[in-house]
């Protein structure tokens, strides 16, 4: 009776994905998607531009406004802007330059023999679990695991004879839905969200808030808890539901570009093991570099390494596509795959050749986001949802749910972690102080939200690379395919992580180092 219940439940959860998935594929093409988005965008701000509202934009302190784009004025600064815009679109620099160095290292055959070294000696069941906790890992290296984990997710779980969509998803449920876990290594999203709520605080009627400060490790007790979390969430649904609802779906890329699950030939073996000789000697003298306090490569505010504006986390990309270029070259040479220098030139312009379509895909996207940003549209329904749960006056445990779901549904609106957080922030934390919540408190509620639902909004800056990266094995695979790929995990998320921040509260376990669940502190 039970195994019936169980298979009636996979059956009716299968046709709503398979619902979502076909009729998000009957949208079209997401670089034309976006053009459209570009268009509605111009049209609602040209609507709306007129009208009144009552919101305060913590920004300027004055009413917000939406401001019309399609005003002579608005048009023809984005015609001017247009060329800057596109190419200085974030994610395309950071794509564009790891992409040149992993294209080597995939050319020469290094990343093969590599990954099938990796397979040889990891068991089966825990391909899983280890993809989705170096995905959580990744975030120590800013943006590296959409262009560095994602892509090989698919390699792996396609080297050991499992989908490659379900390496994929496993790989940017990691990377992307636990962007708000630490795994160990605190990220760079902490100081920059710390300082935000710090900013927000001291907006607080409270006299005494003019001083507070926020500790950038507030919450690093609860994300370091959440990696955990993350991972055995990822780990049961990509097993139990991600994969065997993908069974049906063929893979139809293009054979000679799949990774093989060939035995390593002597060549390999040695080309790999002087590769990694000069990888680890890379390592090493990058380390040693950064050991003194007078190195470059720290912050020169802070002397810290880890701080956003120490040039060792500028250079991340750079660094990617350095540590992938060298023992790339090294492998080629010594497992005779290149002969000279035009074979690494090929081998990067064979990676590039592969990112045709992504570029058209980001160049109508960082348009559509660049439009929707300045319109002040996404503002408004943030300042919205935020005034609405304030009037409201749930429960503390509602209150806190409330956070979550807001900062989940905003993030369908706004891509950036530390925009939404400078607009729902602003109002949020000093309204809940004026209740006793404690900033920390309510920065931990954000993240889970903004945090699950990174990986189902198509305005994350790398979902049309996500897309590019699935197309390589499922080359029917549209934004449809993708969203319901990743509901099951947002969905799951939100309502686990959620109740895993309730028990941390309930139980009054801390957030992190000097957080408190009380304004003002208790004691």
């Amino acid at each position: 009776m039970t195994t019936q219940v169980t298979a009636q439940k996979q059956g009716v959860l299968n046709r709503a994905l398979n619902f979502i998935e076909v009729a998000g594929n009957k949208l079209p093409d997401p670089a034309i998607l976006f053009a459209l988005l570009l268009a509605l965008v111009w049209a609602l701000s040209w609507a709306m531009s007129g009208l009144v509202f009552a919101e305060l934009d913590p920004r300027t302190g004055q009413a917000i406004q939406i401001k019309n784009l399609l005003a002579p004025a608005a048009l023809t600064e984005f015609t001017a802007k247009m060329v800057t815009i596109f190419v200085t679109f974030p994610p395309l620099g950071v794509v564009l330059v790891a992409m040149l160095g992993l294209g080597v290292a995939e050319y020469t055959g290094f990343i093969n023999a590599g990954l099938r070294k990796i397979l040889a000696i990891t068991p089966k069941f825990l391909l899983t679990p280890v993809l989705i906790a170096v995905g959580v890992l990744s975030h120590v290296a800013v943006d590296a695991g959409y262009v560095l984990v994602i892509p090989l997710g698919a390699v792996i779980f396609y080297a050991a004879g499992r989908h490659p969509l379900a390496g994929i998803a496993a790989a940017f449920a990691g990377v992307s839905g636990g962007f708000s876990a630490t795994f160990f290594v605190p990220s760079s999203l902490d100081p920059l969200l710390a300082g935000l709520t710090q900013v927000a605080a001291r907006l607080s009627s409270d006299p005494s808030a003019v001083s507070i400060v926020i500790n950038p490790l507030n919450n690093y007790y609860f994300t370091s808890a959440s990696t955990l979390l993350v991972v055995l969430v990822g780990w049961f649904l990509t097993d139990k539901v991600i994969e065997p609802r993908l069974k049906k779906t063929p893979i139809d890329g293009d054979p000679a570009g799949l990774p093989k699950m060939d035995p390593l030939q002597p060549k390999e073996i040695k080309g790999l093991r002087w590769a990694g000789v000069a990888m680890l000697v890379s390592l090493a003298l990058l380390a040693w570099s950064t050991m003194p306090d007078g190195s470059a490569w720290r912050s020169p505010d802070t002397r810290e390494l880890t701080h956003s504006s120490a040039p060792l986390m500028q250079s991340i990309v750079a660094l990617i596509f350095l540590f992938f270029l060298i023992p790339g070259i090294v492998y080629g040479y010594v497992a005779g795959t290149v002969n000279n220098h035009r074979d690494i030139v090929k081998g990067m312009s064979t990676a590039m050749s592969g990112m045709g379509y992504y570029i058209v895909m980001a160049f109508f996207c960082a348009l559509f986001i660049y439009a929707f940003g300045q319109s002040n549209l996404g503002a408004l329904v943030a300042l919205k949802g935020a005034l609405w749960l304030r009037e409201m006056a749930f429960p503390m445990g509602v209150t806190l749910t409330g956070i979550v779901l807001l900062s989940g549904v905003v993030n369908l609106f706004i891509g950036s972690a530390s925009a939404k957080w400078a607009l729902i922030g602003a109002v949020m934390v000093p309204m809940l102080m004026e209740l006793g919540v404690s900033p920390d408190l309510t920065q931990a509620a954000y993240r889970v939200g903004d945090s699950s639902t990174n990986i189902i909004t198509p305005l994350l800056p790398y979902f049309p690379l996500i897309i590019v990266f699935c197309r390589k094995y499922v080359q029917s695979t549209g934004i449809g395919t993708l969203i319901a790929l990743m509901l099951p995990y947002a969905l799951t998320l939100l309502v686990v992580w959620t109740s895993f921040l309730l028990g941390f509260w309930a139980l009054d376990i801390p957030l992190g180092v000097g957080s408190t669940y009380t304004y003002p502190a208790a004691g």
